[in-house]
């Protein structure tokens, strides 16, 4: 019996010593340009785009990724909107001897005193890269898409990158006609192959006729899964980036009859559905309760755009395994996390710009095993099920669960003088007491200046023409910032008017 106890506990010690934590982090980057002065977006022109910007965006995002493992960062970062280098070399870019030749500057020096034609000239992953290790998260292997357009198809802008600090063994992208290139990377973690699809599928989740082009996305990755699958039925796959396209895509827009990424790609969300022949991927969406489900926000609701989709592989006792419930949303409050709890975007205000993106990044935890048995499943606790009644409703917002009397700007206890319209207090809660003002607009008179007055709620406005008429005193809270040059005060709900 003792054998036997001292057997076990030698085991248990051996499959701890195999196993190999670590995290996988897709998140978009909101637009990250280099330098060289070459853009096709208009914001990006070296006129509005300018280094002191370049700095913030870049310090920024290595900001959010040193949150994840304790300041290491993930093992595995899937990126989107990086540009697509308008200027590139004869050959491409040796990224470990450009981080080499630079290891002696620090990012702020690069851009700063110490910036030339061939920092100006480097693509916006180096730059990353190099944010990235002066954050201290160093050893990552960088892959890129193929952004080159098939004849007839126009220049794509952005794309897709994956960082890795496991080995690089093959990689490849998948072009979809009108669409972005899927980035395919397959690495060996400890001599399990892990396959990685980095998506940034067509933008217009709500859109009928964008959507026809995510299904054109969905069936080219379809179509290389199912390859893969067919080799091996328990290949270990991770899907990641922005799909463009809400987890309950079918149930939220029912009116469209095919989606991509539901009808198409085959995300759903029975975990135990992956063990069979049929159903092989799960999106991590549903580990969280419905509720929770969110990654970026648009007029009120919270949507799903950035995606961890995982195979049947991950859930067996071969190579690579899902950690259970570990599926999580990077939002930090007070970094990338406004009072309101979402996403503070980038904005170009002020000589060095300020936010982070208008995507919180996603993130997951996986581990090796040794067993090598891939008829043996992972036991699963409270394993969702994918309830209709969970996922037809978009998550709304619940801004009445703001503590408006703690995180509210309250103008009377600011220094003499303080001006409201400055970029330091855009996206901030304002404690507003004014008059109406003259005129067609629904504004206010408040600390001297004229403010529009907002609300996403087309309802909620009618009443508050109706209710308020010029001269009337009124008192609410309500989020500053600028539409087309204007300051406005938007009332994000009902209860914030007093």
């Amino acid at each position: 019996m003792r054998f036997l106890k001292l057997l076990l506990l030698v085991s248990a010690f051996y499959s701890l010593a195999q196993a190999r934590p670590f995290m996988v982090v897709a998140y978009n980057v909101e637009n990250l340009f280099d330098l060289d002065g070459v853009a096709s977006y208009e914001d990006y022109q070296p006129s509005k785009y300018t280094r002191a910007h370049a700095l913030t965006k870049l310090q920024n995002v290595a900001r959010v990724v040193a949150r994840f493992e304790g300041g290491r960062g993930p093992d595995v970062l899937m990126l989107c909107e990086l540009e697509v280098d308008a200027t590139p070399g004869k050959s491409p870019p040796d990224y470990d001897a450009i981080l080499a030749r630079y290891a002696g500057l620090r990012i702020d020096e690069m851009l700063g005193a110490k910036f030339n034609a061939e920092i100006g000239d480097l693509p916006s992953e180096v730059l990353l890269a190099k944010a990235l290790a002066d954050a201290g998260l160093n050893g990552y292997h960088i892959v890129i898409g193929d952004s080159t357009p098939a004849p007839g198809e126009r220049k794509q802008e952005i794309k897709c990158a994956i960082f890795t600090r496991f080995p690089v063994k093959q990689a490849r992208s998948h072009s979809t006609p009108g669409a972005r290139a899927i980035l395919e990377v397959q690495v060996d973690v400890d001599g399990a192959p892990l396959y990685l699809f980095a998506n940034h599928w067509k933008s217009g989740a709500g859109d009928a006729e964008t959507e026809k082009t995510r299904a054109g996305n969905a069936r080219t990755l379809r179509t290389r899964l199912d390859e893969i699958l067919r080799n091996d039925p328990n290949a270990d796959i991770v899907i990641g980036g922005d799909l463009n396209s809400q987890y309950n895509q079918k149930q939220r827009y029912p009116k469209m009859k095919t989606t991509g990424i539901n009808d198409v790609l085959g995300s759903q969300g029975n975990e135990l559905a992956v063990r069979g022949p049929q159903r092989d991927l799960y999106n991590l969406w549903f580990e969280l309760p419905p509720a929770e489900r969110g990654s970026d926000t648009y007029r009120g609701e919270w949507g799903t755009l950035m995606h961890l989709i995982i195979s049947r592989g991950l859930y067996d006792f071969r190579g690579v395994q899902y950690v259970d419930n570990s599926f999580a949303v990077g939002k930090f409050a007070g970094l990338n996390a406004n009072d309101k709890g979402e996403p503070v975007r980038w904005a170009f205000d002020g000589p060095a710009g300020h936010g982070f993106s208008d995507h919180f990044p996603v993130a997951a935890k996986f581990v090796t095993v040794a067993d090598n048995r891939a008829d043996k499943y992972l036991p699963l606790r409270n394993a969702s099920a994918e309830r209709a009644s969970e996922t037809a409703a978009a998550v709304k917002i619940d801004y009445t669960k703001i503590d408006l009397e703690k995180v509210a700007v309250f103008p009377a206890k600011l220094p003499p003088g303080t001006n409201l319209r400055a970029d330091a207090f855009k996206g901030k809660i304002v404690s507003v007491e004014g008059k109406v003002a003259k005129g067609t607009r629904l504004a206010v008179e408040f600390a001297g200046e004229t403010y529009d007055i907002h609300s996403f709620d087309e309802g909620f406005r009618k009443k508050l023409r109706a209710d308020y008429k010029a001269g009337d005193a009124i008192k609410f809270y309500g989020e500053i910032g600028q539409y087309r040059e204007r300051w406005q005060f938007i009332i994000r709900d009902p209860s914030w008017v007093k």
